[in-house]
């Protein structure tokens, strides 16, 4: 065998290699310990980056509905380019507004009055949080977190949560919470499960 011959299986070798490791897959399943929060529940852990990977916007929208006078759910976690369907199911009419994303005040936006049954959408395209609000109903609070990846999840009640088919690869695992501080954790994936403990401060 000629050794330019040699050096061409060689690289299709190692290319066979790296196009297998990028199908592997694996699940990462761990458990959020609170410290100083009242629950574990709807704490979003989410992988912050995926080198290399590309994620169109979702054609399938996301609802939060506005139920018994709260956001429901009170937590959404989507990806980033998410359009997302704003419901009302109670027999008043509510605004829904958020002053800022992750503090930025540029990013405030209004969704003015929506009436009873009605619908009225918006596409999340920046990073960060949005804090929900209706200047209608002072007590109703919710939360969109925009995430660059669609790597994530909601905890449990008991702490808990699972993120499915993440690819092999080496990751920074985050989380965030309403009352808690951010949290990150170096993650390794691997084509099994990967288990993770993780801890959120107040």
């Amino acid at each position: 065998m000629s050794r330019f011959k040699r050096a061409a299986y060689v690289a299709i070798f190692i290319g066979a290699i790296f196009f297998a490791s990028r199908m592997w897959a694996g699940d990462v399943k761990g458990k959020v310990s609170v410290q100083g929060l009242q629950s574990a529940e709807n704490v979003a852990v989410y992988i912050d980056a995926a080198p290399g990977m590309k994620f169109d916007h979702p054609a399938q929208h996301v609802s939060i509905d506005q139920r018994q006078m709260s956001f429901v759910p009170h937590v959404t976690v989507l990806l980033r380019g998410t359009t997302v369907d704003f419901l009302n199911s109670d027999k008043v009419a509510h605004n829904v507004y958020w002053p800022s994303i992750s503090g930025n005040k540029r990013l405030a936006h209004s969704m003015t009055i929506i009436s009873p049954g009605q619908k009225k959408s918006f596409e999340f395209y920046e990073l960060g949080t949005a804090q929900l609000l209706c200047n209608l109903h002072p007590e109703m609070v919710g939360y969109v977190v925009i995430v660059p990846t669609p790597y994530f999840a909601l905890t449990d009640s008991d702490g808990t949560f699972e993120i499915k088919n993440v690819p092999a690869g080496k990751y920074t695992l985050k989380t965030w919470s309403d009352e808690g501080k951010p949290t990150t954790e170096a993650i390794t994936v691997t084509d099994g499960a990967t288990n993770v403990e993780l801890i959120v401060k107040r």
